[in-house]
C-alpha cells in the first residue's frame, strides 16, 4: 500500500475533530490522511445543504489534486455534516461503466464504482437528520410539543435560513420537492441511490 493511500474526510467544525483525526493518524501514520473539512464554517452553514455539497466536493477534488497517491476514500460527519457529505458524494460519486449488455467493463479503472476518482470505503454519519427535522419529535429543544414544531416550520429560515428550510422540508426551488427528499433518490447528475 503506498503511504498514506487512504483519505478520510471528516465534517462538522474542524476544531472539534481534531482530537479524534489526531488519535486516528498517530494509530495507523503511514496508511491515513485525514481532511478536516474547512470549507463550510461559521455563517456559511447557513447556505443550504446543496451549496454546502458543492463547496465540500469542490474542497475534496482540491485535496485528491494535492494528495496524487490517495486511492481510497471515507468520510465521517456528525449532523447535518452527514447531509452535506451526503450531497458532495452524490456530485463526486460515479458509477461503474458497463456495456451494452449489462456487464461491466473490463477496464479495471472503469469498473468499479467511484468518488473523486478513489475506490469508496466507508460513509459515517452521527446523529444526521437525513429524513430533515420536521415534527414527530426530532427537534429535542422543541420538547415534542406539536405547536412549538408547527411555529417552528414558520420561523426556522429566519434563523438557520436555507439550511434551515433544508432540514424542516420547506424549500421548493422553482416548484421542486424538498431537496432531503429528492436525496432519497437519483437526479440531474447526483448519485444518492
Amino acid at each position: 500500500m503506498n503511504s498514506n493511500s487512504n483519505c478520510f474526510v471528516v465534517l462538522n467544525s474542524s476544531t472539534d475533530w481534531k482530537f479524534a483525526a489526531e488519535q486516528f493518524v498517530k494509530t495507523i501514520p503511514d496508511k491515513v490522511f485525514v481532511h478536516r473539512s474547512e470549507r463550510n464554517a461559521a455563517t456559511q452553514t447557513l447556505d443550504g445543504v446543496d451549496v454546502m455539497g458543492e463547496r465540500l466536493s469542490q474542497e475534496v477534488l482540491e485535496v485528491i489534486k494535492q494528495k496524487p497517491n490517495l486511492r481510497k476514500i471515507s468520510y465521517v460527519a456528525h449532523s447535518v455534516g452527514g447531509l452535506v457529505a451526503r450531497y458532495a458524494i452524490g456530485r463526486l460519486y460515479r458509477p461503474p461503466k458497463e456495456t451494452l449488455e449489462g456487464l461491466p467493463v473490463e477496464d479495471s479503472t472503469e469498473s468499479r464504482p467511484a468518488i473523486g476518482g478513489l475506490v469508496p470505503m466507508n460513509f459515517i454519519t452521527v446523529a444526521t437528520p437525513h429524513l430533515g427535522s420536521r415534527g414527530n419529535k426530532q427537534v429535542p429543544f422543541l420538547f415534542g410539543i406539536s405547536a412549538l414544531e408547527k411555529a417552528a416550520v414558520l420561523v426556522i429560515h429566519w434563523i438557520f435560513r436555507r439550511t434551515g428550510r433544508h432540514l424542516f422540508l420547506t424549500d421548493n426551488d422553482d416548484g421542486k420537492p424538498p431537496l432531503l427528499k429528492r436525496m432519497l433518490q437519483d437526479f440531474d447528475d447526483c448519485y444518492f441511490m
